[in-house]
């Protein structure tokens, strides 16, 4: 037996009959066993402190705090009631939804490849929202006033009459009216001999066919009723939900054709007031039934969309006209080719824009027997996208050959233009797929007022007549305007003289 050391001679726990090495394990059980008592003397001694609570809730560690919480059990009971040795395990991972698509499709593939094609084509589709109607937008809001409330009856009277849409249209019709080459541009005077831009007739334009506008998409909610409820992107509107009666609706598409077309009569010109109503004839009366019958209606629609910058070029050119102001002479001239170029690009974005579109909800159009390309060719969808978006090369260094803007524009316009060109391909490639026709659709959105804004910006000579306005420099196309009417009155005087001694009697005659 070995002896313990000097340092435990006094221990009060002393024994010879136990070594070293067991003493030191006796000492230790003692220690553990006399801990809880002193512990329990130091709390009732000592003062509590109050326990803080964590600030980090238990959902902030799951990846999603929308899914049930883990549970995980040893056992699980199986279908006779006995229990297993097997871990049931319920992960959150599997709960995610692109894990639930992904098993989908995997099922899909096994069972039958039919079925997983129509399970990607939705998948596709839902991963590419379209953005809110604005009509269904404005429907909503106006549920948060009184039925009978002033506020209520203006909302839902603007999402009658598809307010983006109709901004973009007087957009189209705004810019070839200042684009439009009149002489004395910044000269205020307003006359046959400087005739200058006049926010009267700009007044005019815009309001009539803001209202011309209104009056077609009325009409076209109306004859598209029953369909529109059967359409996710459409069944909010106000026509649909019943908080505007078809009653209300029609005297409101009536009242607004005719303060429009009548507006643009007295207002502008007739050729313009002409135009405004033969633009509602062809989007309520043969674009719209024609939905339900061939798929040649998106053609009739892109000529619906290139009234507007004909509109807008025929009430510039009327205040400079010398004539009876007639169709002919507005818009049968050479004089006119800017602004059919101008109709010409918007007859060409209609494609690119409701082709992308329209890809998303193709079997919404299809389940409600509108006739779309989108799904019944696809392919030939893609193909007409790429080949308009094409086209606005050419007509951009169409715009400056004319003399409508600077030969700058046909430079800064490549950059849009191959923005719009490049998801065109994309678009093409993948047909629709893979995010292809919501970049082409973003694409369109801001390739149209872009192009209108560098095309205000480089108009053709109005930054020298800026310059010229401003250091006092004379204008020299004024000048010689000038000249040209100086001659012709002096040529006019001289033939009268004539005209006045031959028959003026000689002196001494009878």
């Amino acid at each position: 037996m070995r002896p313990r050391p000097a340092g435990n001679l006094f221990h009060p726990l002393y024994l010879d009959n136990i070594c070293w090495r067991c003493s030191q394990q006796l000492g230790r059980q003692l220690n553990y066993a006399r801990a809880p008592a002193r512990r329990a003397f130091a709390q009732s001694v000592a003062p509590v402190a109050p326990k803080q609570q964590s600030r980090l809730k238990t959902g902030y560690f799951l990846s999603n705090k929308l899914l049930p919480r883990i549970q995980t059990s040893p056992t699980a009971p199986n279908e006779a009631g006995s229990v297993t040795g097997a871990p049931v395990t319920n992960h959150a991972s599997q709960d995610l939804p692109h894990r639930r698509r992904w098993a989908a499709r995997r099922n899909a593939v096994v069972e039958s490849p039919s079925i997983a094609s129509n399970i990607s084509d939705s998948e596709t589709a839902a991963e590419s929202p379209l953005p809110q109607d604005a009509s269904s937008a404005l429907t909503t809001e106006s549920t948060k006033h009184p039925a009978n409330s002033l506020r209520r009856q203006i909302s839902l009277l603007l999402s009658l009459s598809k307010p983006r849409l109709t901004v973009v249209i007087v957009l189209t019709a705004m810019a070839p009216y200042a684009l439009y080459p009149v002489p004395a541009f910044l000269s205020p005077s307003i006359g046959l001999d400087t005739p200058s831009l006049s926010p009267l007739t700009l007044t005019f334009l815009t309001t009539g066919t803001t209202l011309c506008c209104a009056s077609a998409n009325a009409l076209n909610m109306l004859y598209e009723l029953a369909w529109d409820a059967k359409m996710t992107r459409t069944r909010n509107r106000p026509l649909v939900r019943g908080l505007l009666s078809e009653r209300m609706a029609l005297v409101f598409a009536i009242l607004a054709a005719f303060a429009g077309v009548g507006g643009l009569y007295f207002g502008v010109n007739p050729t313009v007031a002409f135009l405004g109503a033969a633009n509602i004839a062809l989007y309520a009366g043969v674009y719209t039934p024609m939905k339900r019958i061939s798929w040649l209606n998106t053609w009739v629609g892109a000529i619906v969309g290139g009234i507007p910058p004909l509109m807008g070029w025929a009430a510039a050119a009327g205040e400079s006209a010398t004539g009876d102001g007639s169709f002919r002479e507005l818009l049968l001239t050479q004089d006119a080719i800017g602004g059919w170029l101008f109709a010409t690009f918007l007859f060409a974005w209609q494609f690119p824009h409701f082709m992308a579109l329209s890809w998303p909800i193709r079997e919404e159009y299809k389940a409600v027997g509108h006739k779309m390309l989108c799904w019944i060719n696809p392919a030939r969808n893609a193909r007409v996208a790429l080949r308009y978006s094409l086209a606005f090369f050419p007509l951009s260094i169409a715009l400056c050959a004319v003399g409508v803007t600077e030969w700058t524009f046909a430079v800064t316009s490549l950059p849009v233009n191959f923005w719009l060109a490049r998801e065109a391909v994309r678009f093409w490639r993948n047909e629709g797929f893979k995010g292809s026709a919501r970049g082409l659709f973003w694409a369109s959105v801001w390739h149209i007022p872009v192009i209108m804004v560098l095309a205000l910006v480089q108009k053709k000579g109005m930054w020298g007549r800026v310059w010229r306005s401003i250091v006092g420099e004379p204008d020299l196309e004024d000048e010689e305007d000038e000249g040209w009417v100086t001659d012709d009155v002096g040529e006019e005087a001289e033939a009268a003289d004539d005209k006045t001694q031959e028959a003026r009697p000689p002196i001494g005659s009878k």
